[in-house]
């Protein structure tokens, strides 16, 4: 691949051999940093920093949350949420104002000033979704006064409100979807730039309707919630694992072309073993008493050098145990040098309508979509067929259309989202529930003096430091005692 044909936008690179180096993007050059190439040379450098900067990072500083991954220190502070955690340092709001967005600005901008509508539906597309993420772990950001490509910036912006968010990212989709139907001058793939789909227009619509169902069924707790609406999404949304929105890793030789969270990968260090919490999950996905072994926990977790599959506590490390008694984060189905970063999946989609429709009462279809939604994980993962088939047997049989719960549809989409930050997402808006995430504990060695009692669970994420000493007559409060522990927008009743 001609990688200096897409400039990748060398901030990538840069990226992977300075993880936490602070690229302040606010305090540097003011002017516009848009080039004179026409659109195609910028398409990949806008998805593999939405993907490999943006998401990476917002999957790595909140798996003390998700818990899929395990540190082997003890009292790390992401997975206490304490120490720098409470001090904003290099977390997603770097990744996605220096690396991410300033990519899908200038890509608008190109498209527009090349005639090439399709450029600018996919520069929405995905500044909806580094948006979407961005607010997901901080609430109130920064929205009209970033980095547009065309105006000098503005060192000081005014933050959003996250409902101010959300209606931006839920029109950037919709305008995306009408200007992927309007002639352009450059195909979206002209210079195989489009490692996303290929530049097929029909796939990006796709894409863009299952974004929408996803924050849509955010406001699940909000009047406004509309369970028709996020399914009618769905129906438009993928509809295959054909079409997954997935960054592909070809698993070397540069740091750049390998999964971030596989051996050698720049948050490897974050998952050193899998997760307590996950593999026992794994080992017993429909909480039955004669526990049954999900197939999928041997593709997703390798065996301990020792034998079997554990976990480790998150917290307590291995705390004088041997390593070789667990499973090592690295090397399974999503942590090898190889494996594909999911941005949004059909299985997702399906698990999204099930929930919608759980809401309005329709058990039957919830049931139905729940059902797809755990087959097209199994076949993402490569389950055999009859292994297959027994397992949707065992749900005719230990559940049923009858007996749908909500519990049963995040549980396998917790299982179908292994890394998303997605996933902390739902775990707020499920209250944390060990009822829906059955066995589901705070961490080891938490830290009391914010979080002194056993249901008080991290809701937020600190603003960036850099942006606190930059910006602080704009910005929300950053004291960790209220930004840690006060719900987000979308998590709060009307």
């Amino acid at each position: 691949m001609k990688l200096y044909k897409y400039l990748i936008v060398f901030l990538a690179v840069i990226a992977t051999s300075c993880d936490d180096d602070y690229f302040d993007v606010n305090g540097s050059e003011t002017k516009p940093t848009t080039s004179s190439l026409p659109p195609q040379f910028r398409i990949q450098g806008a998805i593999e920093n939405t993907t490999a900067q943006a998401q990476y990072r917002g999957s790595r500083e909140v798996l003390g949350i998700t818990q899929y991954g395990a540190q082997n220190a003890t009292n790390y502070y992401s997975e206490t949420w304490s120490s720098s955690l409470t001090t904003g340092r290099y977390f997603l709001w770097q990744n996605a104002y220096v690396y991410s967005l300033p990519n899908t600005a200038d890509l608008i901008v190109l498209g527009e000033r090349y005639a090439s509508p399709n450029f600018v539906a996919v520069g929405k597309i995905l500044r909806a979704y580094v948006l979407g993420m961005t607010t997901d772990q901080y609430g109130d950001i920064v929205l009209d006064e970033t980095y547009d490509g065309v105006s000098s910036m503005n060192i000081t912006p005014k933050f959003s409100t996250q409902e101010e968010v959300y209606e931006t990212i839920l029109s950037y989709l919709d305008e995306a979807i009408v200007a992927l139907d309007e002639p352009s001058a450059i195909d979206l793939n002209e210079e195989g730039g489009d490692v996303l789909y290929g530049g097929d227009h029909e796939k990006w619509k796709k894409f863009a309707y299952a974004i929408k169902a996803r924050y849509l069924n955010h406001l699940a707790k909000k009047s406004s919630y509309d369970a028709d609406a996020v399914i009618a999404a769905c129906q438009l949304a993928i509809n295959s694992n054909e079409l997954n929105a997935q960054k592909l890793y070809g698993g070397g030789p540069v740091s750049n072309d390998i999964q971030p969270f596989s051996t050698d990968g720049y948050g490897s260090s974050r998952m050193d073993y899998f997760s307590d919490f996950f593999v026992n999950l794994l080992k017993n996905p429909l909480n039955l008493d004669d526990a049954e072994w999900d197939p999928r926990l041997t593709i997703i977790v390798p065996e301990a050098v020792n034998g079997g599959y554990e976990g480790v506590v998150i917290g307590r490390g291995l705390n004088g145990e041997d390593g070789d008694n667990f499973s090592l984060g690295n090397g399974g189905f999503y942590t090898s040098l190889n494996s594909a970063t999911d941005m949004i999946t059909f299985s997702e989609v399906k698990f999204i309508e099930a929930e919608a429709r759980l809401r309005k009462g329709d058990k039957s279809g919830a049931y139905t979509a729940f059902k797809i939604g755990v087959q097209a994980d199994f076949e993402k993962l490569g389950v055999d067929a009859a292994a297959t088939s027994a397992y949707l047997s065992l749900l005719d049989t230990e559940i049923g259309e009858s007996n749908i719960e909500l519990s049963h549809i995040m549980v396998q989409k917790y299982i179908a989202n292994v890394l998303n930050p997605e996933t902390w997402v739902d775990m707020r808006r499920m209250d944390y529930s060990s009822d829906i995430y059955h066995g589901l504990q705070r961490p080891e060695n938490v830290n009391l003096d914010i979080f002194p009692n056993e249901n008080d669970w991290i809701q937020a994420m600190m603003y960036e430091y850099n942006e606190e000493d930059r910006n602080y007559v704009n910005m929300p409060t950053n004291d960790p005692y209220v930004r840690l522990t006060t719900p987000l927008w979308w998590n709060t009743a009307d």
